[in-house]
């Protein structure tokens, strides 16, 4: 028997994959699609219930909604323009309630309401389990955002706190490291909303469009952390060829997070976060910093091996991911 999903893991099959594309294809998680007009972004997410979303922790039409909200993100963090709309891949088994998939598609409009863009088409068919393929499609806007747009010098900023959505299913499956600390109310309902009902980062776009310095070109690397804000900033290193400095005093936390392990992992890995990774020049970083409050400033990218180090002790970053793909 040969090698499987889970010996290469997902970064390796990607790797592997790209050899069937174009050149550089493959090094952001969204497509430009020349048209000789205004170009075209495109991008395909799937959600899996047990591994994306199950009954305990997201209803139906939650369900709809975070499918849109992650094409979104992955849009805005392409530097969309106008959002055109979506189609959705329907995979069900036949004894599926028609209540559920009609939620299912509330959300999805909902979401579209707020958010822009049509309910374009799709199709559907029978299955094991419970899927949704959506592809999104926008235009492209001034600011391209494209993971192999960093350079060294520029500062790595974020456009807000992580680790919520992780925190919001750790409460909401009663797990043993939120049972054993007192949290305040506020944060556990931010947390629960971040997971259940997560917002793209397009207004945090829109904030980054208006306020570039005037003499600076439309040039910055950018990605989400829908996989975790460490894992965006690899991302962002190994399509760029840079290496990223990480200050460990200046993770974006969330007001009132407690320190320490879990914590701080859930800061780094806990993924859904749905917010921008950004590397700036650092006068449109400054910028930026002061017109969008929940932004804050990471590191900064040198040249150097793609690798992500803490500023303190030049150490590799090395936290442990809550979830990966393919695992057993």
């Amino acid at each position: 028997m040969g090698e499987t999903l889970y010996q290469i893991g997902e970064s390796e099959l990607l790797h592997r994959l790209a050899r069937f594309a174009p050149t550089g294809q493959f090094d952001d998680d969204t497509a430009r699609i020349y048209t000789g007009g205004k170009d075209l972004l495109i991008n395909t997410d799937v959600l899996v219930e047990g591994i994306h979303f199950c009954k305990d922790t997201t209803t139906a039409k939650d369900i709809g909604w975070r499918c849109v909200a992650a094409n979104i993100s992955d849009l805005a963090a392409s530097g969309v323009d106008k959002i055109l709309g979506i189609t959705v891949g329907l995979i069900a088994p036949s004894d599926t309630p028609w209540d559920w998939v009609e939620e299912v598609y509330t959300g999805i409009e909902e979401a579209l309401k707020q958010f822009g863009g049509e309910l374009l088409g799709g199709d559907c068919s029978q299955g094991e389990q419970r899927l949704l393929a959506i592809t999104a499609l926008g235009t492209v806007g001034p600011a391209r955002l494209h993971r192999s747009h960093a350079l060294p010098g520029d500062s790595l900023v974020v456009s807000g706190p992580h680790g919520l959505s992780r925190l919001g299913l750790a409460l909401l499956l009663c797990e043993p490291q939120v049972q054993a600390v007192q949290l305040p109310e506020k944060l556990k309902q931010a947390a629960i909303d971040a997971h259940q009902h997560p917002q793209p980062s397009l207004k945090a776009l829109r904030s980054l469009e208006a306020c570039k310095p005037k003499e600076l070109a439309w040039r910055a690397g950018g990605t989400d952390s829908s996989d975790g804000l460490l894992e965006a900033v690899k991302n962002l290193c190994k399509s760029s060829n840079c290496r990223a400095i990480i200050d460990p005093t200046s993770l974006p936390r969330a007001s009132e997070w407690p320190l320490g392990s879990p914590w701080d992992n859930w800061c780094l890995n806990g993924g859904e976060d749905f917010e921008l990774v950004l590397s700036l020049p650092p006068k449109w970083a400054t910028a930026w910093l002061n017109a969008y409050p929940s932004s804050q400033a990471i590191g900064v990218m040198e040249m150097g091996p793609a690798q992500v180090l803490w500023t303190d002790n030049r150490e590799e970053v090395n936290s442990s991911p809550d979830f990966q793909h393919f695992q057993q």
